[in-house]
C-alpha cells in the first residue's frame, strides 16, 4: 500500500473522487424532486412531500441489502461497482420518461443503487487503514464528508437553475452523467484498494445469521443472558460477542432517527417555505430549491471551524467532546432550528413578507447539528463495528435515516399538522428523543474495533 505525503493511502483519492461525483448526482436530482412533482407532474404538496421522504427512506433502507451482499458474498468493491451501474440506469430512466410512471421507476432504481452502495463506500474507505495509520481515520472521514458536501453544493446551485431553463430531461440527465463519471473513477482504483473479503470466504458468521437463530430460539434464553447469547449454542462466542456489540450500537443509534426526520426536510418543507418568501435578493432571482445550497457550503466551512476552534475550546474548559457528547448537543440544536422555521412560518401565515435570507439562521443551526451528528456518527459506527460487520453497522447507521424519513412521510401524507404547527411538532419530538439519546449514550460502553490485519494476496485477489 502506497501513501501520499499526507500519510493517507494513495487509493483514497479514487474513493473521495467517486463520492464527490456520486453526491453531485444524488443531491442534484433530489434538489428538484419536490418542485418537479408539484410544478411539472401537478401533484398535491402533501403527496409530493410524502413521496420525497418515502424515496429518501428507501435509499436508507436498502443499505441493509447492500451490506448483506457485501459482507456475505461479493465484498465491498464488487458490490459498489455493480450497484453503481444500476444507479446510472435509474438516472437515465428519470431523464427519459417525464411522467409519474417514469419518475417512480427511476427513483426505484436510484434507491437500489444509492442505498446499496452507501454502507459499502463508507466502510471501504475505513478498510484502507491499518493499525499503523489508524490515527488518520478521523481525518479521512472529515475529508470524505467534505467531498460529499462539495458535490452537493455545486449540484444544488446548478440543477434547480437548469430545471426551469432547459427542462426536466436535461436537469435529471446531468446528474446521471456525473454518476457515470463516479463509477469510472471508482473503477480506476481497483488495483490499489485493500479488499477485505466477505465472510463467506473467511468463514466468519454474519449478524443476521446470529439474530435469526436467536429469535427462533428465544425460549432457550436464560435470565442473565442477552437475546443474542442464545446463539452461542450454534456459533462461536467471539462471533456472538461481535453481534452483541453491533446490537449495542443500534440501540444508541435508534434515537438518532428523529434527527433525520428533521434534517431531510430542508429538501421538502423548507423548500416550500422558501417558495413563500421574497426570492429576489441581491439583484438576482433565486429558485427556492437553490437555498438548500446553504447547507453544503456551511458544512465545508464548519468542519474545520469545529475541528480547530470549537472542539479544542471544549477540551480546554474540561468538557471532552466525545462522539456521543457531540451527537447529544447536535440533537438539541436540530430541535432549535425547527423552532426558528416555525416562527418564520407563523409570520408568513399572518401576512408578513420575509426575505428568503432569513432562512440563513435555521440553516446555520441545522448544519451545526449535522456536523456534530452525521460526521461523528460515521466515525463512531466504523470504530465501534467488529471486523466482520463493518458494512452491517454502517447500514444500521443509515437505517436511522430510513426511519426518520418514513416518519416524516407519514406525517406529511396524513396532513394533520399545517403551517407553523408542523414545524413545532417536529421540534417537540426532537426535544423528547434528545433526552432518551443522552440517557442511552451514558449507558453505552465504548468499544474500539479497527481493521488490524492486512488481507493475504489470495484474499485481496478474491
Amino acid at each position: 500500500m502506497t501513501q501520499t505525503k499526507t500519510g493517507y493511502p494513495s487509493q483514497i483519492k479514487y474513493i473521495v473522487g467517486n463520492e464527490a461525483c456520486e453526491r453531485f448526482s444524488f443531491y442534484g436530482m433530489r434538489s428538484i424532486l419536490v418542485i418537479f412533482m408539484i410544478q411539472y407532474l401537478l401533484m398535491q404538496e402533501s403527496l409530493a412531500k410524502a413521496t420525497y421522504h418515502y424515496f429518501v427512506s428507501a435509499c436508507y433502507l436498502l443499505p441493509l441489502l447492500g451490506a448483506f451482499i457485501s459482507d456475505k458474498f461479493w465484498g465491498k468493491y464488487k458490490t459498489i461497482l455493480t450497484l453503481s451501474i444500476v444507479y446510472c440506469l435509474g438516472h437515465a430512466v428519470l431523464a427519459i420518461w417525464e411522467n409519474q410512471m417514469g419518475m417512480y421507476a427511476g427513483l426505484a432504481l436510484i434507491a437500489i443503487g444509492s442505498g446499496g452502495i452507501k454502507p459499502c463506500v463508507s466502510a471501504h474507505v475505513g478498510d484502507q487503514f491499518s493499525e499503523k495509520n489508524r490515527h488518520l481515520v478521523k481525518g479521512v472521514y472529515d475529508i470524505f464528508y467534505f467531498s460529499i458536501n462539495f458535490g452537493s453544493f455545486f449540484s444544488t446551485l446548478m440543477i434547480p437553475w437548469i430545471l426551469p431553463h432547459f427542462g426536466p430531461s436535461v436537469a435529471f440527465g446531468i446528474p446521471g452523467i456525473l454518476m457515470a463519471i463516479a463509477t469510472v473513477v471508482f473503477w480506476m482504483g481497483r488495483n490499489q484498494y485493500v479488499h477485505v473479503p466477505p465472510t463467506r470466504k473467511t468463514g466468519e458468521v454474519g449478524f443476521m445469521a446470529i439474530l435469526l437463530y436467536s429469535l427462533s430460539n428465544m425460549s432457550k434464553k436464560k435470565k442473565d443472558e442477552s437475546l443474542l447469547d442464545v446463539a452461542k449454542a450454534k456459533y462461536p462466542s467471539e462471533a456472538v460477542e461481535a453481534a452483541n456489540a453491533a446490537m449495542g450500537i443500534f440501540k444508541v443509534f435508534i434515537t438518532v432517527s428523529i434527527f433525520w426526520a428533521l434534517f431531510d426536510q430542508h429538501g421538502s418543507s423548507w423548500v416550500l417555505q422558501a417558495n413563500q418568501m421574497e426570492l429576489n435578493d441581491m439583484g438576482m432571482k433565486l429558485e427556492a430549491s437553490q437555498i438548500g445550497a446553504l447547507n453544503p457550503i456551511m458544512v465545508m466551512l464548519l468542519i474545520p471551524f469545529f475541528a480547530y476552534v470549537i472542539y479544542p475550546i471544549m477540551e480546554k474548559v474540561g468538557f471532552k467532546p466525545t462522539p456521543l457528547r457531540k451527537m447529544s448537543i447536535g440533537m438539541v440544536l436540530a430541535g432549535l432550528s425547527f423552532v426558528v422555521v416555525g416562527i418564520f412560518q407563523n409570520m408568513l401565515d399572518s401576512g408578513t413578507k420575509l426575505s428568503v435570507a432569513w432562512q440563513v439562521i435555521p440553516y446555520l443551526i441545522l448544519t451545526m447539528s449535522e456536523v456534530m451528528i452525521s460526521i461523528t456518527g460515521l466515525e463512531f459506527a466504523y470504530t465501534q463495528a467488529p471486523k466482520s460487520m463493518k458494512s452491517t453497522i454502517m447500514s444500521f447507521w443509515l437505517l436511522t435515516v430510513f426511519i426518520g424519513n418514513m416518519f416524516t412521510g407519514i406525517i406529511s401524507e396524513i396532513n394533520v399538522f399545517t403551517g407553523a404547527s408542523f414545524f413545532y411538532f417536529f421540534a417537540a419530538m426532537m426535544g423528547g428523543l434528545s433526552l432518551i439519546f443522552i440517557y442511552s449514550a451514558v449507558k453505552y460502553k465504548v468499544r474500539d474495533f479497527m481493521q488490524t490485519t492486512q488481507p493475504s494476496p489470495e484474499q485481496a485477489t478474491a
